[in-house]
């Protein structure tokens, strides 16, 4: 029988836009991702993450089969890797995964999780998923610096969305995977003066087409990921990166998620 569940079984996995090597990286599965598996292509498994509902292709190496009934018992996961350095999942031979935040511990309870029939100990102090606002800025604090990554949503590089979604994801808070798509979610902040630090910010190209997003800190500065995450000031015409000494993003429309 074809396996139709998986869960991401690497500390990450590139989610590819089809089934090659070399085919262009949209996303990325973090450890203890479940999905759906939609489509096959050899070596190949076309995924729909359930989290997001994003979609890829995904060597079948970087996946672990479950069964349906495996599969629903994950969804239940409300345990996640802190905004922290030492995560350190150690598997019963002794191999060490580092993990990145956001990541899931799938059947998370009493110092242990589960892929399958594989046991994990779970070296860290866990973070249960509840909608909590508090600290969220301090969260996306953390990741300050970490590289521009195209597709990417780990501390070795990530993209814009991928930033905002795992800050938010940390938080209890689910957002899409893409800015456009975030962009449709949360509430409208109508002013600048009324925001509040952890609104969301989108930004549209000449073709008003949202393509950036950020968390704001204030009503004047912004964190995103753009060559890097970084904080640069913000005024009602948009991002003004000082270093180049211009606006690098027009602003569109800002939302709240809390």
């Amino acid at each position: 029988m074809e396996d139709n569940y998986a869960i991401c079984r690497l500390a990450v996995a590139p989610l590819r836009v089809s089934a090659s090597d070399r085919a262009e990286i949209v996303s990325q599965l973090l450890f203890g991702e479940h999905v759906m598996v939609i489509g096959r292509d050899a070596q190949w498994r076309q995924v729909r993450n359930v989290y997001d509902g994003y979609e890829g292709w995904v060597d079948f190496k970087q996946l672990a089969p479950l069964s349906q009934a495996q599969f629903e018992e994950i969804a239940e996961t409300s345990y996640l890797v802190p905004a922290e350095l030492a995560n350190i999942l150690m598997d019963d031979a002794g191999s060490k995964y580092f993990l990145s935040p956001g990541s899931s511990l799938p059947l998370y309870k009493d110092g242990v999780c589960y892929l399958g029939d594989t046991k994990y100990r779970v070296m860290f102090h866990p973070k249960e998923m509840l909608t909590s606002p508090d600290k969220l800025v301090d969260t996306a604090l953390f990741f300050q610096n970490v590289p521009y990554l195209w597709g990417g949503k780990t501390l070795f590089g990530i993209d814009c969305s991928g930033f905002t979604q795992v800050v938010f994801r940390l938080h209890g808070i689910a957002l899409l995977r893409d800015a456009w798509q975030q962009s449709e979610q949360g509430t409208a902040v109508d002013f600048l003066p009324e925001v509040k630090a952890g609104d969301v910010a989108f930004f549209d190209n000449a073709e008003g087409r949202i393509i950036h997003v950020g968390i704001m800190l204030s009503d004047s500065e912004i964190i995103h990921a753009s060559g890097k995450v970084r904080i640069d000031r913000m005024d009602q015409e948009g991002i003004y990166n000082d270093e180049l000494g211009r606006y690098t993003h027009k602003l569109r429309i800002i939302k709240r998620f809390f």
